[in-house]
């Protein structure tokens, strides 16, 4: 009897012991989660800045996104192999099920892939040119540019809360642009000496030109991405698969355009140093990575990682390439970052309504995880590239 009386309370405190254990294990995996988001964006953008600025011979930034995009295929492939326990018969089957018979599947990836491939070398592009400070508050704008097409092309509503941050994000992306034409024009010849003396020319029309075209890209690719997968019942690895096959090709003949004559003389890893392999390995297997932990992350703290991580940005810019911060700057970048803390914060709402309380069901509330995952993926250059 008495037995019978401990049973119900023993499993009552065995599951009130175990929800207290994963609340802490989930409260350990935001923090880890936070401090890989914030490496991830910084590190990217700081390293592509670093190696695009040295002298010396340069690599083709066509051939790094090629091979990035090669070793996220094979990344996905080898992972989708372990999930089929190593059966390489039904391995193959349902690639060419998922590939092959549902092409009409596939090909709805060719769009997205096509301006995903273009985002990516716009990045170099733009990072080659702009100071690694000034791309990552500029290249915020995407926020701006996804919430528009959000609104166009979802029909999603917006808060005030996060229509005022949009204004604000424009405001100090447009004071960081009139601080940066001023230093221009004052101090031409020591920004150039201070930003890595004998480097190749760069030009800040040019840089400019490359960030506002990649996060208009951005935000059209990552809102089409987002509407044709709803109803979409493919995995994650199979999306990046699919994703890899239209970017490889599509990388490929960007490359023959652009530099096909200089590779085809010099080699397709001309210029790749150990610094460069890293820059690779960080934009394939970072946005992979950062994927996989994006998961453990809320909206607030995905935020926060990436305002923080334009602080560790003009830090190091500072120090690695004698970057000048003034108050014009500080100002700008502050707005911005207070524009992308302010985006996140979640929509408040006094009375539930059916919708609104439907879809935060678990289902539903997985489904949604599974999607931003799905496009982080997708979007990462390795990201968010840096998420």
């Amino acid at each position: 009897m008495a037995g019978s009386n401990q049973g119900p309370s023993s499993g009552v405190e065995d599951r009130s012991f175990r929800s207290k254990q994963n609340e802490e294990v989930n409260k350990k995996l935001k923090y880890i989660s936070l401090a890989i988001l914030v490496i991830q964006n910084a590190s990217l953008i700081l390293s592509i800045r670093y190696v695009r600025t040295l002298p010396g011979d340069r690599f083709f930034a066509t051939s790094a996104v090629v091979m990035a995009e090669l070793l996220k295929v094979a990344t996905c492939l080898l992972i989708i192999l372990f999930q089929k326990r190593g059966k390489l018969t039904e391995f193959g089957l349902f690639l060419y099920d998922s590939i092959v018979v549902q092409y009409r599947d596939t090909l709805k990836l060719a769009v997205p892939s096509l301006i995903y491939t273009l985002q990516n070398n716009l990045q170099y592009v733009a990072i080659s040119n702009l100071p690694a400070a000034t791309f990552q508050v500029t290249y915020q704008l995407k926020i701006l540019t996804t919430a528009l097409f959000s609104v166009l092309m979802l029909r999603k509503s917006l808060s005030r809360v996060q229509w005022v941050s949009l204004l604000l994000l424009f405001a100090g992306v447009a004071i960081v642009q009139v601080q940066q034409e001023s230093s221009r024009q004052k101090e031409s010849v020591a920004a150039v000496a201070a930003d890595g003396d004998g480097g190749p020319e760069q030009s800040y029309g040019k840089g400019l030109v490359a960030v506002v075209v990649s996060c208009l890209s951005s935000g059209f690719a990552g809102v089409y991405f987002e509407k044709i997968l709803k109803g979409s019942s493919a995995s994650v690895w199979m999306r990046n698969v699919q994703l890899g096959i239209f970017g490889t090709a599509l990388g490929l003949l960007g490359m023959w355009w652009n530099d096909g004559a200089a590779v085809a003389e010099k080699g397709f890893l001309f210029g790749y140093t150990s610094m460069v392999w890293g820059v690779i390995l960080n934009q394939a297997f970072g946005g992979l990575l950062v994927a996989v932990v994006v998961k453990y992350a809320d909206n607030i703290l995905k935020g926060f990682a990436t305002s923080f991580s334009i602080i560790i940005s003009t830090v190091l810019s500072i120090y690695l390439f004698g970057f000048h911060v003034d108050l014009l700057f500080t100002a700008g970048a502050g707005l911005v970052i207070g524009a992308v803390y302010m985006y996140s914060l979640p929509k408040t709402s006094a009375v539930p309504t059916l919708s609104s309380t439907s879809s935060s069901s678990p289902m539903n509330q997985r489904r949604r995880d599974d999607t931003e995952m799905e496009a982080f993926l997708a979007k990462s250059s390795g990201k968010e590239k840096g998420s």
